[in-house]
């Protein structure tokens, strides 16, 4: 498989890091293009606003968070919620080291389709967890202050802190009674471990199958599902059901390294950007044959959608589940000379068969709803999971040919 540099693609923010899809790149005044007569007037206007502020204005105002709000609006206004100004505490957050720990309350979430902050994966032993929040939570509020999906970043920053501090997060979620209704929690930070992938044996019909979920791709993910594939071929796995429900993606070099364990020779992805430049990445002639199928859901995004369209376009495996987010973009991240930074959408990329996913997901092969969400997407509660039964159903088929 091609080596490149470290590149992630998520749609998501853990909160204590985030992971939103991007490759690091160079702020060079070389690249800065002249400022257009137009511009000049922009730039003029927003200097005469300054002076009128600073003549009439009552309150005293800090002079940086004037300019850093006008950053942040300028990159909101382009409509595109990965592409976002950073101050320097908020770059020097993102810039942290993807290492499975985090600083915070130990919830993944993203921006949901109704319009709301959507917590989608709520971490074992975690303080989030511990508190009382739950899978499909809406966050509504952050210490009473209202967030909305466009303002996921924004939000994400604010429950990040430092350890030992309290934050109030308010969700909205069904009552008993089937109404939705707001509630309260308040959640004390604390560095939060992640396991990135788990598994067992499931025996069905004689067959000894492996379930491998694999929660998100960090760094540390290549060598705990090396691990993890490794223990269940040695318990005598005959084929393996591999869960990408609910995973927001991450590092593109551990999906591509997961993909190309699994595919002989040929395109996994490739990526187009705005001046046409092409890049394609593609796995070696070695493969794992043990016959499978793989899970996703509408919260797969991202590095889960290119892992599953590349088995799914090169007949790998089948896809069982409802259609993925649809996250297909790319990110770059430009350090700025203050410590700020940007992020900026730089790229689109397609399936090997050169299908979308932006705005629009995988579509499975196999489309099954689960009937009771509580009691799925759960390792010990796998013979309650329709979509995991289908999955099984579906493999054991294939090896029984």
């Amino acid at each position: 498989m091609k080596k490149i540099g470290k590149v992630l693609l998520a749609f998501l923010l853990v909160i204590g890091i985030g992971f939103t899809g991007f490759t690091l790149g160079k702020n060079s005044s070389k690249d800065t293009p002249l400022i257009s007569k137009e511009n000049q007037k922009h730039m003029a206007q927003m200097e005469a606003m300054k002076e009128l502020i600073d003549e009439n204005f009552l309150f005293d105002y800090d002079e940086k968070q004037l300019y850093d709000g006008s950053l942040k609006g300028m990159f909101e206004n382009l409509g595109d919620p990965y592409t976002a100004y950073y101050t320097k505490d908020e770059f020097d957050k993102l810039m942290e080291d993807v290492n499975g720990k985090y600083a915070g309350i130990g919830v993944a979430v993203q921006a949901s389709k109704e319009g709301y902050i959507k917590a989608i994966s709520v971490f074992d032993e975690s303080p989030a967890k511990k508190a009382g929040i739950k899978v499909g939570d809406f966050i509504t509020k952050v210490d009473d202050v209202s967030y909305s999906a466009e303002q996921l970043e924004e939000a994400v920053s604010k429950i990040r802190g430092n350890v030992g501090e309290k934050v109030k997060i308010t969700v909205l979620r069904k009552n008993d009674e089937g109404k939705a209704e707001e509630k309260d929690i308040t959640v004390e930070r604390a560095d939060v471990k992640v396991d990135t992938v788990e598994s067992k044996i499931v025996e069905k019909d004689g067959k000894k199958i492996a379930y491998i979920k694999v929660k998100q791709f960090e760094d540390v993910t290549k060598e705990e599902f090396a691990k993890e594939l490794k223990a269940v071929k040695d318990a005598g796995a005959e084929g393996i059901v591999m869960d990408l429900r609910n995973n927001p993606g991450g590092n593109l070099d551990v999906c591509l390294a997961i993909a190309d364990t699994f595919l002989d020779e040929g395109v996994i992805v490739s990526t187009v950007d705005k001046k046409g430049k092409k890049i394609v990445e593609k796995s070696d002639k070695e493969m794992d044959k043990t016959p499978m199928t793989v899970l996703i859901n509408e919260n797969s995004a991202s590095a889960s959608e290119i892992l599953a369209g590349a088995f799914k376009d090169r007949k790998r495996a089948k896809i069982v589940g409802t259609t993925s987010f649809g996250k297909g973009i790319v990110q770059k991240l430009f350090p700025l000379d203050d410590g700020s930074g940007v992020k900026i959408t730089i790229s689109e990329y397609f399936t090997p068969n050169k299908t979308k996913i932006h705005k629009i997901g995988v579509k499975p092969d196999i489309e099954v709803e689960n009937k009771n969400e509580d009691k799925a997407l759960d390792i010990e509660k796998l013979d309650e999971d329709d979509q995991f039964n289908k999955a099984l159903e579906t493999l054991l088929e294939e090896i029984k040919g």
